[in-house]
């Protein structure tokens, strides 16, 4: 609205001027006047230039007398230049800093996400040295417990050295004993060669079952019967009364079956056997012998079967015949389980009578034939094996 009013202003006084302008040039014109002594036609025309003059002067002073903006144009141009050009650089320098301001807010953002990131990564690293830290307490009372273990076997090793010390001295008394005995044997070997052998090398004194237990006096209870039950064979055979005549167990070896019988997890067959071949009026040297004991036949189970044809044999043929069979059921018999004697092989035990009533029978038969061997009763390692022999006649 004051732009419009100011334009009006400038016309109406712009016209106003240019009229009182040509009106007074007019009448100059009419009358022929002169100013500075010049002709009438010039001194229109100056009359026409001042009006012009007056009415730029005239428009200008009012502008600038009314607008602020018309003086700052006429009179302060180079000043608002100036200070436009100090703006603009103010300007750029506000978008450099505003781009700058932005990088930094960028790089702010990505440190603050680095730092979050480092964070997250050091609480689980914390997490991490928390459960080690556990791991190294449970280990540590791990290791506190195995200290405390292996100052108890500390305790048991060093009782144990002092039993080795002690078995160590009997094992010197045992060595001179050996010495001494060696040089006898040495000194009687024509006797040995000569004398009356009353046990073969590695034949069965006495055998027994001890059950398997925890209880270390019943176990050496047990023992002690097997060895006492040696004793009185040795005596018998000897033509001794029982008890007299001792058979010679080292104790160290003693103490090592009994500990064997400790750690069994089954019943054991324990055979006392002759060390060597036993002369009467020698020292009756023997060893321990330990198997595992268990169930081999149940009564009435079959043990060997065999087919075979007849044509009739004679009593020695038939004799033959049934002695080889038995050894068959003898290998089955050991291959099974059961503990052979060392000097015959033989685990079974047969009658004679049964023996020869197989034996005849088979002289009498022509034909195929199967002949079965079961167990009499129920046999475990120790035996022996009690036979029942069938003989079955195929076809007439």
């Amino acid at each position: 609205m004051y732009g419009i009013v100011l334009i009006a202003v400038l016309i109406i006084t712009g016209g106003a001027i240019a009229f009182i302008g040509d009106r007074l040039g007019t009448k100059i014109g009419k009358k022929k006047l002169s100013v500075f002594g010049l002709r009438p036609r010039h001194t229109s025309i100056v009359i026409t230039i001042i009006t012009g003059i007056m009415i730029t002067t005239l428009t200008f002073g009012i502008m600038a007398a009314v607008s602020e903006n018309v003086r700052t144009a006429l009179f302060g141009m180079e000043k608002l230049n100036r200070q436009m050009q100090l703006t603009q650089a103010n300007l750029e320098q506000a978008d450099k800093d505003l781009t700058a301001a932005n990088v930094a807010r960028d790089k702010a953002k990505a440190d603050f996400a680095a730092a979050q990131a480092e964070v997250e990564k050091l609480r689980l690293h914390q997490a991490e040295l928390v459960r080690q830290n556990q791991s190294l307490e449970n280990g540590n009372r791990e290791l506190a417990a195995a200290n405390s273990g292996l100052e108890q076997e500390n305790s048991v090793l060093a009782g144990q050295n002092s039993t080795l010390v002690q078995k160590n001295d009997e094992m010197s008394v045992e060595n001179k004993t050996l010495e001494i005995r060696t040089k006898n044997l040495r000194d009687g070997l024509q006797f040995v060669r000569e004398g009356d052998i009353t046990y073969q090398a590695g034949e069965v004194i006495a055998s027994g079952i001890i059950r398997k237990s925890a209880d270390g006096q019943a176990l050496k209870a047990g023992l002690e019967s097997i060895v006492y039950m040696a004793n009185r064979n040795v005596a018998e055979r000897m033509g001794k009364d029982a008890g007299t005549e001792g058979i010679l167990i080292y104790q160290r070896e003693y103490e090592d079956v009994v500990e064997r019988l400790q750690q069994a997890s089954q019943d054991m067959v324990v055979r006392i056997v002759a060390a060597g071949n036993l002369v009467r009026g020698e020292p009756i040297r023997t060893r321990v012998e330990l198997y595992p004991n268990q169930m081999i036949y149940q009564k009435n189970e079959l043990v060997f079967v065999e087919k075979m044809s007849l044509q009739g044999k004679e009593a020695n043929e038939a004799e033959g015949t049934v002695i080889d069979f038995l050894k068959h059921i003898n290998a089955a018999a050991v291959k099974k389980g059961i503990l052979a004697d060392p000097i015959k092989g033989s685990v079974g035990v047969m009658s004679g009578n049964q023996f020869y009533d197989v034996v005849n029978s088979l002289v009498s038969i022509r034909g195929d034939i199967i002949l079965s061997a079961y167990a009499a009763e129920p046999t475990d390692a120790l035996g022996p094996l009690r036979l029942k022999i069938k003989v079955e006649q195929l076809n007439e």
